[in-house]
């Protein structure tokens, strides 16, 4: 645990964890259409898949401060605000998300036939 430094591979390790996030959510460019098809996934499915994984990582944060909160010593303070940060901006993300869906439909049901 330290406390008067700020650990700097926790914060490479968090940002390697985005940058494979991304490479996982971007498919390539010279990918064809064809086998990204194949390999799609119900839009309900990933749906159910992001809100469960938001539900997750608020969960384990919610934990995570509890401990440090009750005097674990295994938990440090910049790992519980670190979490903490991750879960809002997890469900910030998701709220985004969905005030876009909201507005994609509300768009298509305007729309004249």
């Amino acid at each position: 645990m330290s406390i008067g430094a700020i650990d700097t591979s926790r914060i490479e390790a968090m940002v390697a964890q985005l940058k494979a996030a991304q490479a996982r959510a971007t498919p390539a460019a010279d990918t064809p259409v064809q086998a990204r098809a194949a390999g799609a996934v119900d839009f309900s499915s990933a749906l159910k898949s992001s809100l469960d994984q938001v539900n997750q990582v608020q969960l384990q944060s919610q934990q995570l401060a509890q401990r440090f909160e009750m005097g674990d010593a295994t938990v440090s303070l910049s790992d519980a605000m670190i979490s903490l940060q991750k879960s809002s901006i997890a469900l910030q993300q998701t709220v985004q998300v969905r005030n876009k869906l909201v507005a994609a439909y509300q768009e298509i049901m305007n729309m004249g036939v």
